[in-house]
């Protein structure tokens, strides 16, 4: 899904929870207003593709509006970039000027956008292709998308989906092209300084296929006549002619509420009952957690520090007795001396709980911030460039959690540990990120992202993420080494072989399909606008499946490690790593099953761009749940051993 321009208290939750499905708007962001008759701005996007016919998404690649074989009439001097924000920039925007005459209030019944333009056999066959696929023809007017209206079935509701469609096939399967425009504009009517002023709150185009339309020897346009299709020969030249209408209609919508009608909740009980089947999860998971917590913190706890005392009466070789039944039944006290040992690798170890850290925190301001409305469709890319920055700024957050850990692993390579921190993940991620948008460079996508942006984000990087991460390693490699409630010994205990769902692979797969199952419903909303361009808005229900995530992974986990503690398996660190981050592999595995069931590529770029972007996301997704795990999994073992008496 994608996400673009697109109260932690409880009682603010509550206050909230009503304007799940309402938009938001970002506070400060002040209205146009335009007097009758003042130009209105049309600015043009990529073209983007979106859902064929047959519900399935041929494709990932956006092509630029004034693309040479889609033969887009062009403004006199050629088009302008129009500035965009760092994230509008990497979702792929590219908003440029048009040619297209909107003045206020003032009605266009037939106007030609240029001449007649003549379509190529190779052009033919490119547009042609893009029609098959589904793509969408993106306009902005004063900052709104132009939209198609649709209805909800479900809700009996009608709402605007931004785009609309570049054109369509007929029942016998052939492509038609849409050269005629109808744009009908609303706008609300404000009163300012004694005078009336106009605001635009709504955009719909209707695109029609007008095969006989034309510019006239007196310059003006004839528009043709409807149900005369353009049917673009492959073999040899087709001529036609763009050519729009404008309707301005008063509207009683206010400016601020004007995003409403764009942002709508698809069947909004799905999303409820899956807070609710979720929600029942956690109530379940924590219930069960609780009951080990009291059986571990309360009953195995007083009998195992009453065994001290009937030792020192040495009552006839009851103590031993006790000893025996005490072991037999809870066996996570036997492994007080080794729980605490350091893991293997270390040093690696600390550099993803560090990074996982940072996604933690950066993750859940970002959601506070959209849940506020302060993350506005009205500012495109707003989001993306918010997370940019935020995730940046955390950069001390990793690497002070890095060096803490490091330090409580008795870590002693800590240079290794600052450079590591803020190089390691998101270098691979940068990489990985360049290497994918090579591919769309080849294509002649316009998703591909500009060398200068590629600098700007490399700049955030070493300018305000590296030296942050340094100064945090630095303020935790000064603190006092975390250190275990119980001693380490000096020879590690023989660690008995596991058996049934304790094994590490069944253990690591169970642990990770509950978190995944907290977020499966609100991850298809995501994947969905993702891939489609559409807009995601939804972060009350994300919010909320967020916090049910946190606490699903911390509750899984530290079931996983209570059972290995009591098979006297104190290797948890790992496990518990890979256990709660095997939810990013389930993520992974969700975004497979969309593309063996809605996508239908049929090109190697595609397949590799999809696959290999979908395994980035679960990949970042495995190191935020496996860092949740760990540092749950370390406070409740802080917590029991902390609580008996170890000589």
């Amino acid at each position: 899904m994608r996400f673009t321009d697109r109260p932690t208290l409880f009682s603010s939750v509550l206050l909230a929870l009503p304007s799940l499905s309402s938009a938001f708007y970002l506070p400060g962001v002040a209205p146009t207003s335009y007097d009758e008759g003042q130009t209105v701005p049309l600015f043009v996007n990529h073209l983007t593709p979106g859902l064929s016919r047959d519900d399935q998404l041929h494709s990932v690649f956006a092509y630029d509006y004034y693309h040479p074989q889609l033969h887009f009439c062009q403004p006199e001097g050629g088009p302008k970039d129009i500035r965009e924000s760092l994230g509008s920039i990497l979702f792929g925007d590219r908003i440029q000027t048009s040619p297209f005459e909107l003045h206020m209030a003032q009605n266009e019944t037939c106007k030609a956008i240029c001449g007649e333009v003549k379509f190529d056999a190779r052009s033919a066959k490119f547009i042609n292709r893009r029609i098959a696929q589904g793509y969408n023809i993106n306009w902005l007017v004063d900052g709104l998308p132009a939209a198609q209206l649709h209805y909800d079935a479900v809700t009996q509701t009608k709402f605007y989906s931004p785009g609309f469609s570049l054109g369509d096939l007929d029942d016998s399967g052939q492509t038609v092209l849409n050269n005629h425009f109808n744009i009908e504009i609303d706008y609300h009517r404000v009163g300012y300084r004694g005078k009336s002023q106009y605001r635009v709150v709504g955009v719909l185009v209707y695109p029609e296929s007008r095969a006989d339309s034309r510019v006239l020897e007196d310059g003006t346009a004839d528009c043709g006549t409807r149900n005369t299709i353009v049917a673009l020969n492959e073999e040899a030249e087709t001529p036609l002619t763009w050519t729009y209408s404008v309707s301005w209609k008063e509207s009683p919508t206010a400016w601020a509420t004007r995003w409403d009608k764009y942002l709508h909740v698809y069947d909004p009980k799905i999303h409820w009952f899956s807070l609710i089947n979720s929600a029942v999860f956690v109530v379940f998971l924590v219930g069960m957690v609780g009951m080990i917590l009291i059986r571990a913190l309360k009953k195995d706890i007083a009998r195992y520090n009453r065994l001290d005392m009937i030792s020192l009466e040495d009552l006839d070789g009851t103590s031993a007795a006790v000893e025996d039944g005490i072991q037999e039944d809870s066996g996570w006290k036997l492994v007080h001396g080794d729980v605490f040992r350091c893991p293997k690798s270390p040093l690696l170890l600390s550099v993803l709980l560090g990074n996982g850290a940072q996604l933690f925190m950066m993750t859940g301001v970002t959601v506070v911030f959209a849940l506020l409305g302060l993350l506005s469709p009205a500012n495109r890319g707003f989001l993306a460039t918010a997370i940019l920055l935020v995730s940046a700024i955390f950069g001390g957050i990793s690497g002070y959690v890095s060096a803490r850990v490091y330090k409580a692993f008795g870590g002693e390579a800590w240079k290794r540990n600052i450079v590591m921190t803020p190089l390691l993940i998101p270098g691979f991620i940068f990489c990985t990120f360049f290497l994918f948008n090579l591919f769309v460079w080849a294509k002649g996508s316009s998703g591909a992202v500009p060398f200068g942006t590629m600098l700007a984000l490399v700049l955030i990087w070493f300018v305000i993420s590296v030296p942050l991460s340094v100064a945090g390693s630095w303020l935790g490699f000064r603190q006092a080494a975390i250190e275990g409630p119980t001693k380490t010994n000096q020879i590690p205990r023989q660690v008995p072989p596991m058996s049934g769902s304790l094994r590490t692979i069944p253990s690591i797969l169970l642990t990770g399909i509950l978190p995944f199952g907290a977020i499966f419903v609100e991850l298809y909303f995501i994947m969905t606008s993702l891939w489609t361009n559409k807009i995601y808005y939804m972060f009350g229900f994300l919010f909320l499946c967020y916090g049910l995530m946190i606490i699903t992974s911390a509750a899984t986990t530290v079931l996983l490690v209570y059972f290995l503690l009591c098979a006297e398996n104190y290797r948890w660190h790992w496990r518990a790593f890979f256990g709660a981050g095997m939810t990013g592999g389930y993520v992974f595995l969700n975004a497979l099953i969309f593309w063996a069931t809605r996508v239908s590529f049929g090109g190697l770029t595609g397949t590799v761009l999809y696959v290999g972007y979908s395994a980035l996301i679960g990949f970042v997704v495995f190191i935020l749940t496996g860092s949740i795990g760990v540092f749950a999994s370390w406070a409740f073992i802080h917590r029991i051993y902390g609580s008996i008496k170890v000589d």
